[in-house]
C-alpha cells in the first residue's frame, strides 16, 4: 500500500472500524476511557507508519489489532514494574443493562461489574487473551496471531485465566481477587 490512495483507504477504514477497535481498547485498558484512546491513537499512529508495508486491506486491521494487544500489554508492564496501581473504577453506566432481578437478590449489572472488576485483575497477557477471546470472540489461531505468539502460550493464559476467574467467583468477595493471583 502506498500514496493517496492508501491515505483515503485508512481515513475511510480508521471512520469505519474506529468504534470497534476502540471498544478493544476499552477492554485492554481495564475500563480507562482515555488509555483506551491513548492506546487507539497509538495503534493507529503505528499502522499510519507501517502503510507502506502492509500488502493487503485486511491486513491493516490484523496489524492494528495486534498493535492494540501489544502496547496495552506494554503499557500494563510498565506500570507494574513502577509499582503504580490504577485506582479509578468504571465510568459510570459504561455496564448498564437492563436490571433484571437475578435468583439471589443481586442485579445482573452488579454481576458484570463484578465480573468485569476481576477480568480487570488479571495479569495484562491473560487479560488480553480473555478480551479477546471471549469478548471479541476470536479463535485461539487468531488471538495467537494478534498476540504474536502459539496457539499453546494462548491455551495457556485462557487456562489460568478462567481458572483464576473460578477462584475469585468461588470467593465472591474483593479479597479473593488477591488471593487468587
Amino acid at each position: 500500500m502506498a500514496g493517496r490512495r492508501d491515505e483515503e483507504a485508512f481515513s475511510e477504514f480508521v471512520q469505519l472500524r474506529s468504534r470497534a477497535l476502540l471498544r478493544t481498547a476499552y477492554l485492554l485498558s481495564g475500563g480507562d476511557h482515555a488509555l483506551a484512546e491513548d492506546l487507539l491513537q497509538s495503534a493507529l499512529v503505528k499502522a499510519y507508519v507501517a502503510l507502506p508495508r502492509l500488502r493487503e486491506p485486511r491486513a491493516l486491521e490484523a496489524y492494528v489489532r495486534r498493535t492494540l494487544a501489544n502496547t496495552a500489554t506494554s503499557w500494563w508492564r510498565s506500570r507494574r514494574v513502577r509499582g503504580e496501581r490504577l485506582t479509578g473504577g468504571l465510568p459510570e453506566g459504561a455496564l448498564d443493562v437492563p436490571d433484571p432481578v437475578a435468583p439471589d437478590g443481586a442485579s445482573e449489572v452488579d454481576e458484570r461489574e463484578r465480573i468485569w472488576a476481576w477480568v480487570c485483575s488479571l495479569p495484562p497477557r491473560q487479560r488480553a487473551v480473555i478480551v479477546l477471546r471471549y469478548y471479541e470472540d476470536l479463535t485461539e489461531p487468531q488471538t495467537a496471531e494478534l498476540l504474536s505468539c502459539s496457539v499453546g502460550t494462548v491455551k495457556t493464559q485462557a487456562h489460568r485465566a478462567l481458572k483464576k476467574l473460578r477462584a475469585m467467583v468461588a470467593g465472591g468477595l474483593p479479597n479473593a481477587v488477591e488471593e487468587a493471583l
